[in-house]
């Protein structure tokens, strides 16, 4: 044979090479897909145990690993979704109420990750800010995912071989329940929850809001069903979230686990084993660091979330030790002008400090006509129905709970002489963890208007 025929010139050689090695680079760093819904309580998707019809999602965490302790620094839309795009608590990052913004050079994912080569888009709600700091290419101007703008972006990053991170952000099941079909539901079969007033208003608005879970799911199964058609399945870490707990009293708007506890499933195939289970406590600021450290990137020293790597492929059952919660009332729709609440729990107890237990506990879900039934209910002599009204609006100001006992929180340990030693070591736990963040705690309360978008003029 002549060689000649069959030499390839060198520098053709080392181009097609590095474009070789390019190509495989960049099919070697996954892509990353997060779906978060929008005021969804953990306990009602059906694979944690509800009674929503979720069978996208249940069959998501058949795939995956399912998180049992995923909890959120705070019962809010706006301050959670500062919290994951950040990796930074809230009032570190200046985005503590609802409605408000980070402040000025905090780093968002979309820094991290666009020098490792990964485009970083998000469709759906936003309420985040400034633009500087979260400059995301936005599909769509809609609070839901606009999936005619996502596809054509995934099939562009897909055939140009460039690695993405996908952030779709659902509007449902947030208030007005209007979206999914309620009539799947029956009113009269409902389970309530325990600390729930059973009124025919609550059982119909359930109806209503558990449509909207499914709905929900329903857009869980289109981003899956679009990974498969674009045959890149194997090479994606798909995260899918539940956010806080719904609009229902006890849940949004509290430190209580029902507002601060989110699922949390993950599916990495060949990487994540499929049908486990894990009880590690992982917080949503948690999310950042893992991206960036799945992505071949060093998780920057400043971020309060650590990897979920480790967990993720079944090298450790253990996290964190402790997570950490805030609510601020001042600014938010028909609230107090100031409730600040902080909590500190283990994977046993939770100790809740509310601020200002001589004022009046309020939000817009006061206004609901569920609300406004159970309050009927205790004006008309009903004691179970009054101590649920009072309980919700009048809190002591510290609350200790057995979780793992007490799922609901409903028994009070605060002033339990038994528990006064664990009641302080969580104490000293929160305030030390409110010093490291800058929390001052009524002053960062009363600060909370100077930290909203509306007031930042």
């Amino acid at each position: 044979m002549n060689r000649r025929h069959c030499a390839v010139p060198t520098f053709y050689t080392i181009a097609l090479l590095l474009v070789s090695l390019g190509h495989a680079a960049t099919e070697t760093r996954p892509n990353f897909l997060f779906v978060i819904a929008d005021d969804c309580t953990f306990r009602d998707l059906g694979c944690y145990g509800g009674q929503a019809l979720t069978p996208h999602i249940d069959h998501l965490a058949a795939e995956g690993m399912r998180f049992t302790h995923c909890f959120q620094a705070a019962s809010m839309c706006s301050p959670t979704r500062h919290n994951i795009y950040t990796g930074i608590y809230p009032v570190k990052s200046g985005a503590y109420p609802n409605h408000t913004f980070a402040k000025e050079g905090t780093q968002s994912i979309v820094h991290y990750l666009k020098p490792l080569g990964y485009r970083v888009a998000l469709s759906g709600k936003r309420h985040i800010g400034p633009n500087q700091v979260f400059p995301f290419e936005y599909l769509g101007k809609t609070k839901n995912p606009e999936f005619d703008k996502v596809k054509p972006f995934v099939k562009a990053c897909t055939e140009n071989h460039t690695p993405f991170c996908l952030f779709l952000c659902s509007n449902e099941p947030h208030s007005p329940w209007n979206k999914g079909d309620a009539s799947q539901y029956d009113p009269a079969r409902l389970v309530l929850p325990p600390y729930f007033v059973d009124t025919p208003e609550t059982r119909e608005d359930m109806t209503r809001y558990l449509a909207e879970i499914t709905y929900y799911d329903g857009q869980v199964g289109e981003a899956l069903a679009m990974l498969k058609d674009c045959q890149i399945e194997e090479n994606t870490l798909v995260i899918v979230v539940s956010e806080q707990g719904s609009s229902f009293p006890f849940g949004k708007w509290t430190c209580y686990d029902t507002g601060l506890q989110s699922a949390l499933i993950a599916r990495w195939p060949g990487k994540i084993k499929a049908g486990a289970v894990s009880d590690a406590l992982i917080e949503y600021c948690d999310v950042l660091p893992t991206f960036v450290k799945a992505a071949g990137g060093t998780p920057d020293p400043v971020l309060d979330g650590k990897s979920l790597l480790p967990v993720l492929f079944g090298e450790t059952q253990e996290h964190k030790q402790y997570v950490f919660g805030e609510m601020t009332t001042r600014g938010i729709i028909n609230g107090s002008d100031h409730y600040g609440i902080r909590s500190i729990r283990s994977r046993q107890f939770k100790y809740i400090w509310n601020f200002t237990p001589d004022v009046a506990f309020q939000n817009v879900c006061i206004k609901s006509a569920a609300f406004q039934s159970w309050q009927a209910k205790a004006a008309a002599g009903d004691t179970d129905a009054a101590d649920k009204v009072r309980r919700y609006q009048y809190r002591p100001q510290e609350e200790l709970y057995d979780v793992t006992t007490d799922p609901y929180e409903w028994h009070n340990l605060g002033n339990s002489p038994d528990h006064a030693n664990i009641k302080a070591e969580l104490r000293a736990e929160l305030l030390r963890w409110m010093k490291r963040t800058g929390d001052l705690g009524q002053r960062t309360e009363m600060d909370a208007l100077n930290h909203q978008t509306r007031n930042n003029n």
